[in-house]
């Protein structure tokens, strides 16, 4: 009889734990604010239940197919051609908020940076795997990582959006070292990237007004750092064990949208340093067990793609709270499993599945590598006795 392969319980139950808690707080953040502005309280509550209904059918889905299928040429130049035609078909669609970064459709928004990201970890890991025996020639493996990353980072940036067009370079970037590449070679990639990031930001006026106001919190208290104060008073007031659920007060319209990116300072405030450290425990044992997973995944292409996709959510995860708690320049990235979003949501959710099938995989390998030390050990066993 085959034996049933067992996904890792800790990074289930921690993605399960993620997405309990984003029920309760979307609908804790997002209650008066929504009634006030759509007449119904519970608007919000309603679309992230079905957004991870959805994720979950997705991650099923995820966990059940065999993650070699990823590295098949026809599904992953499909999704890169996909991921391509959303991004530019973003240009339109109105503004949102000043940016064009979403597809509006019928009772959704999708955001094609999301789907782009795991196109990119897909081609990412299946040309390394078949190229990181000569990973350091320009050409041959980093030039085609480069070219691919390049547009669908452009286009993200077109949008724009420098923050989700880093992380994805990010991303690519840690793949790439994973897969063997010289320091000397990443840190000429560094060298050249570095000061184009910061040229980026220079020639637009609103990231320099970011960074400057980041560097300096007390400079513009009611403009650009109004919502970084707001997130702080959140978080300093909710103490060690919060103000109590519903009983937030930065969410009452101080918090701009508060059920979205600045999610974690309704929690802070409204659970306390306990509720905080939860989600941050939750993320660090996904970030750990997905290491886990890369290192006991049984081939190449695993190992490249569990840490694409453990970096995926769990550096957005950092960087998000980062920002909350004013570590980092204000950024709209959500928070994965806990931000109100379709598409990071499912996206995320795709994500986890595919990871925990890699997880099945190595515990199958890990398992039948123990089968086979406990029979090596009792032949011996049995040769030293017959000897005896």
């Amino acid at each position: 009889m085959a034996r049933t392969l067992k996904s890792d319980k800790w990074l289930l139950g921690a993605t399960l734990l993620l997405l309990g808690i984003s029920l309760v707080m979307v609908y804790s953040a997002s209650a008066v604010w929504s009634g006030v502005r759509f007449d119904s309280p519970y608007l919000f509550l309603t679309k992230q239940a079905a957004f991870i209904g959805i994720g979950l059918v997705g991650l099923i889905v995820g966990m059940r197919v065999d993650y070699h299928f990823y590295r098949k040429p026809a599904f992953i130049w499909t999704a890169l051609a996909i991921a391509v035609i959303l991004l530019l078909a973003v240009f339109g669609f109105p503004k949102i908020n000043g940016t064009r970064r979403w597809i509006s459709l019928p009772g959704f928004t999708l955001q094609p940076s999301e789907i782009a990201k795991l196109a990119a970890i897909f081609f990412t890991a299946a040309l390394l795997e078949r190229r990181m025996h000569r990973i350091n020639e320009l050409k041959y493996a980093l030039m085609p990582v480069g070219i691919v990353t390049g547009v669908l980072a452009g286009l993200i940036l077109l949008q724009p959006d420098f923050g989700t067009s880093a992380a994805l370079t990010s991303v690519a970037l840690l793949m790439v070292f994973t897969a063997g590449l010289s320091f000397r070679y990443l840190a000429a990639v560094a060298g050249i990237l570095l000061p184009a990031a910061a040229v980026m930001i220079i020639i637009a006026p609103y990231r320099l007004k970011r960074v400057l106001s980041f560097m300096d919190p007390d400079s513009d208290p009611t403009g650009a750092n109004f919502q970084l104060n707001q997130s702080l008073i959140a978080v300093g007031s909710g103490g060690p064990w919060g103000r109590g659920f519903m009983d937030g007060v930065q969410k009452l319209f101080y918090i701009p949208e508060p059920h979205t990116d600045f999610i974690y300072a309704v929690i802070a405030e409204e659970l306390g340093l306990v509720g905080a450290t939860c989600i941050l425990v939750c993320f660090c044992i996904i970030a750990v067990r997905g290491i886990r997973a890369s290192m006991l995944a049984p081939d190449r292409f695993g190992v490249l793609l569990a840490t694409g996709l453990t970096a995926m959510i769990a550096a957005q995860a950092f960087v998000n709270m980062s920002v909350v708690l004013g570590l980092l320049p204000t950024k709209g990235i959500p928070l994965p499993f806990v931000s109100n979003g379709g598409s990071s949501m499912i996206v995320s959710l795709v994500a986890m599945g595919i990871l925990l099938n890699i997880t099945q995989h190595a515990s199958a390998v890990d398992a039948s590598g123990k089968a086979r030390s406990v029979a090596h050990t009792a032949t011996e066993a049995e040769l030293l006795g017959a000897q005896g």
